[in-house]
């Protein structure tokens, strides 16, 4: 988008004309000048793109301007990197020898590059670093000048667009359809289930205010609110249709109205409608006050079913007074909403949301097939009957995309004509594209034009593609599109802009984490149609194929993110790079030729080459100047990363995920110092970090850092992380067997990284090597290595202390702990005072024989405190949230003691629904809690005393029959 792009830009220009420019550069004029025009340049343009891009759909001499005006955009934000990159370069020059010989707690000299049009203050500039700079601003000058040129023309051509100017929200120029509740059933396919299941929840919601409202008088009336949630051309106002209109909710409803509310959200206009249904009317009032106080008295004793159909607005003061007025209708009145958007659901207090899904292939055909074969003799429809179901498959169970294209096929009579729609992308078709690009454009203008770019670069991905959040908002960080501040993280705003697209039904097919966070999601196939629609010659997909011998000089100079798939069995050719000017390039293909892709893609800004078999990174990927995101995972032959890498210093994210065969990382690595993502999962053959790791304290994620505390100087130091101040995510410690206690591992300042949230604790490297170490250190170790009590995750493994840290009980926020292979422990701290845990993991640990009160942290004196509100505050609980349980290899366990004799004012994992038992041969008995628990899952295997005592079929006092498999 032409907008958010040239908004960037003037927040890198202003930025300039409003800092101090030192005495030193104030003699060269011409670069203040041309910036100057520049940005006035700028600003005059920007108030006429909002409309200018809402025309560019229906007028293509629009869209031909706005290609030029971006294509200039995209050419000056290039020439501020490069600017911005020469600057930051001279600066780490700068700071390289002062680094070199400081010790490890003045890592943090090393400056940050600033978000402006000068990274780094003048004033900072030795002389000598003045003058090599001097050599870049005549060139500098000239292209802006150029620039500024090219930029004029495209002003001049804009006064012939008769553009509008104003800067509010305006309504776009195509229009939006009003509904009504009047439908045909007998045209409606494919939604009996979702009727009926709608039709329950009103009923039922309805009858339960009536009954509440009884009891409370009509003082605390409770407005029922369902609401519909899908994306445009659903089917969600269908459903409210056969919903209102179905006879148990006409006979239960005093009255039924409907309004379509639409946007913008007009509360006097909405009022009215619903007076007017009433059988009221007030066509003289204008003020909200006289209309709403109007509106209460037609619907006072009234049970009403108030459909609200297209609502679109999220703020809660506009629709705040028409709530309260509302619920002066009787008890049980109830409003149905279908919207779009899910944030406005939540808003509106919705107590039922309604997801609505795609339709059955099946019902899809249905719906095509009683409009395209209307009037047809049924030897001709049995011709075209194999087309039509390939047509009807691009519609992935959308009923409005099945109808339109239904209504589209009814006027195509031969065979041919019916082949050449099933060969054309579906917005080639000008009827299609009049009956799907409303719907679709109404969610996109909805949204702010940042993140309409965002959704934009979606079209990158291919169809049915799984996009993974974290990946998403890393490429949107390496094209600019995420703004940041010393209060807010980019990787914040990438989270807001994806819960939003999530929230207008964009995405679908979530997969979510255990906390109900979104990781993974889809595009449906439209949907993803419409952004390359709206990104035709930008966003470019290409199967290569050997076979056909492919050619990248399809590829256009204006293309700007190119994505490579690989046909079965194909492998990827050399290519001729003619889009010079791509800023993505994600490769799905099997293979790449990497010198022609250094020399001719320069400006690249996200580079993907996960499983691209790669061997050896050539050194001129140091032409990538403007590179902030490198994927090289899963490239399992390579073994190391070439210094050229040490010269991307614009670099945000690099990648390197099973990379099984890399065994160094660059030695001029902290040269990286905008470098926020480190990946190294699963490189289990990369055994020692260069010390210039500690300068990048830009690191949000570091998956792993190696341990190395044996006292080789250039060798990595726990101490390092002292400055990586702002980790996020998981921290994996690999190594700690070579760490001995003296404070050392205390300087890591773990404590005081709140927003690490998962820690790992390795201790295995001393099993591995067969080296001599003194277990008595690792007690003293791990209680220096003392997270933040924000942590939520910690697993401690092959640890060979004797006792587990005091800290872990000040973990009041952790839901999962894992211990594994702590051989030398002999009792568990009293975990089931860990009010938060949620899932514990016990493995190997060959001297505990009891599972006792301490394990529970109750004894005659204490009492568990109390943390789920349900619950009495007298109630004693011990691992009040747990939910998953499991023992494995506890060879030398016995006794699991019977905690029945605490009485009646105590309760043991209230909430435990899996328990898991392996390998414990010893183990004589389970404890009442088997009982008492809501066990879902028990699995005991290889555990024969266990196995003899227990019936191999059914326990009764469980939920359902639970197995107790004895093999493997």
């Amino acid at each position: 988008m032409a907008e958010a792009l040239i908004s960037q830009i003037l927040a890198q220009l202003i930025s300039v004309t409003s800092q101090q420019i030192s005495e030193n550069v104030k003699s060269v004029v011409s670069v203040e000048k041309q910036v100057e025009k520049l940005t006035s340049n700028l600003q005059a343009m920007q108030t006429v793109l909002e409309d200018a891009e809402k025309r560019q759909v229906r007028e293509a001499s629009v869209k031909r301007w706005l290609d030029k005006l971006k294509d200039m955009s995209y050419e000056m934000e290039d020439l501020l990197d490069e600017w911005s990159t020469a600057i930051l370069k001279l600066q780490i020059d700068k700071n390289k020898d002062k680094v070199e010989n400081v010790d490890n707690n003045d890592l943090l000299l090393v400056p940050k590059k600033v978000s402006s049009f000068f990274p780094i203050s003048f004033l900072s500039l030795n002389p000598v670093s003045q003058l090599s700079w001097a050599t870049h601003r005549p060139g500098i000058a000239k292209k802006i000048k150029e620039i500024n040129g090219k930029l004029d023309v495209i002003a001049k051509e804009k006064d012939r667009y008769d553009f509008n100017s104003i800067r509010a929200p305006q309504q776009p120029d195509w229009d939006r359809q009003q509904t009504c509740s009047f439908l045909d059933v007998s045209e409606i396919r494919g939604r009996d289930q979702d009727k009926e299941t709608l039709v329950r929840k009103l009923l039922i919601l309805s009858e339960s205010g009536q009954t509440q409202g009884q009891q409370e008088g009509n003082f605390n009336n409770k407005l029922h609110i369902v609401s519909i949630v899908g994306m445009g051309g659903i089917g969600k106002t269908t459903l409210a249709q056969l919903a209102y209109n179905d006879e148990e909710v006409k006979a239960h409803f005093d009255m039924r109205i409907w309004v379509c509310v639409s946007d913008p959200f007009d509360e006097i206009r909405i009022a009215k409608a619903i007076v007017e249904q009433v059988g009221q009317s007030g066509p003289s009032l204008v003020e909200l006050e006289s209309v709403l106080q109007n509106m209460c008295k037609s619907i006072k004793e009234r049970k009403l079913l108030i459909v609200l159909d297209d609502v679109w607005v999220e703020d809660y003061k506009k629709w705040e007074p028409l709530k309260h007025c509302l619920q002066h209708g009787a008890q049980g009145s109830t409003i149905l909403v279908t919207t779009r958007k899910k944030r406005v659901a939540q808003m509106m207090g919705s107590s039922c949301m309604f997801q609505l899904q795609n339709l059955s292939e099946g019902d899809s055909w249905w719906l095509f097939s009683q409009l395209a074969f209307l009037g047809r003799a049924s030897e001709e429809c049995a011709t075209l009957e194999e087309i039509g179901k390939k047509i009807v498959s691009k519609c992935k169970g959308l009923p409005l995309a099945a109808k339109t294209l239904g209504s589209l096929m009814r006027f195509r009579r031969t065979k041919a004509e019916w082949q050449n729609v099933l060969d054309s992308e579906i917005w080639e078709l000008e009827e299609a594209e009049k009956g799907l690009l409303p719907p679709l454009l109404f969610s996109l203008y909805d949204l702010p034009s940042a993140i309409r770019r965002c959704f934009l670069f979606c079209a990158v991905f291919p169809k049915d593609y799984e996009i993974k959040k974290d990946v998403l908002i890393k490429l949107w960080m390496a094209q600019g599109y995420l703004s940041s501040s010393q209060s807010r993280e980019m990787e914040v705003t990438g989270q807001e802009y994806f819960e939003s697209l999530a929230a207008h039904s964009l995405f679908q097919d979530f997969i979510k984490d255990d906390d109900g966070s979104i990781i993974q999601c889809k595009m449906h196939d439209i949907v993803h149609d419409f952004a390359q629609f709206l990104t035709r010659n930008e966003c470019v997909i290409m199967e290569v194929d050997s076979k056909k011998k492919p050619s990248m000089d399809a590829f256009h100079k204006k293309v700007r993110h190119i994505t490579l798939t690989c046909a079965s069995d194909a492998q990827m050719p050399v290519f001729n790079y003619n889009a010079v000017n791509s800023r993505t390039l994600l490769n799905l293909a099997e293979d790449i030729a990497l010198p022609h892709l250094f020399d001719n893609l320069t400006r690249l800004r996200a580079l993907d080459l996960n499983a691209a078999a790669i061997k050896e990174v050539p050194v001129k990927v140091r032409n990538l100047m403007h590179l902030r995101y490198l994927n090289l995972s899963k490239n399992t032959r390579l073994s190391e990363l070439p210094e050229a890498v040490c010269d991307l210093c614009n670099l945000e994210s690099l990648i390197l995920n099973w990379c099984q065969s890399l065994k160094r990382l660059p030695q001029g690595i902290g040269k990286l110092i905008n470098l926020r993502h480190l990946e190294l999962e699963e490189t289990s053959n990369l055994r020692k970090f260069p010390k210039g790791i500690g300068k990048l304290s830009s690191l949000r994620t570091l998956s792993k850092f190696i341990v190395r505390g044996d006292g080789v100087k250039k060798a990595c130091n726990i101490v390092l992380l002292k400055n990586m101040k702002h980790l996020q995510g998981i921290l994996y410690l690999d190594g700690l067997e070579n760490l001995i206690s003296g404070g050392e591992s205390k300087k890591a300042e773990l404590k005081n990284k709140k927003n690490l949230l998962g820690l790992r604790l390795d201790f295995y490297g001393q099993k591995r090597e067969g080296g001599i170490h003194n277990d008595d250190d690792d007690d003293d170790v791990i209680e220096e290595l003392q997270p933040n009590p924000n942590l939520a995750s910690l697993h401690i493994l092959y640890y060979q202390g004797t006792r587990l840290p005091s800290w872990i009980m000040m973990l009041t926020n952790m839901r999962e702990l894992i211990l594994k292979n702590c051989e030398n422990c002999e009792n568990l701290p009293p975990l089931g005072n860990l009010p938060s845990l949620e899932l514990l993991e016990i493995w190997y640990m060959y001297h505990v024989k009891t599972m006792g009160h301490r394990f529970l942290g109750v004894d005659a004196h204490d009492s568990i405190p109390n943390t789920d509100d349900a619950l009495t505050t007298s109630t004693k609980i011990a691992f009040p949230k747990l939910k998953r349980l499991g023992f494995f290899g506890l060879t030398e366990w016995e006794d699991w003691y019977d905690w029945t004799s605490w009485g009646e004012g105590c309760l043991i994992m209230p909430r435990l629904s899996c328990l898991t038992i392996e390998c414990c041969p010893k183990l004589k008995a389970l404890p009442h809690l088997i009982q008492t628990a809501p066990i879902q899952e028990l699995t005991i295997r290889e555990c024969p005393i266990l196995e003899t005592m227990l019936p191999q079929r059914k326990r009764r006092g469980l939920g359902q029959d639970i197995s107790y498999p004895n093999q493997n």
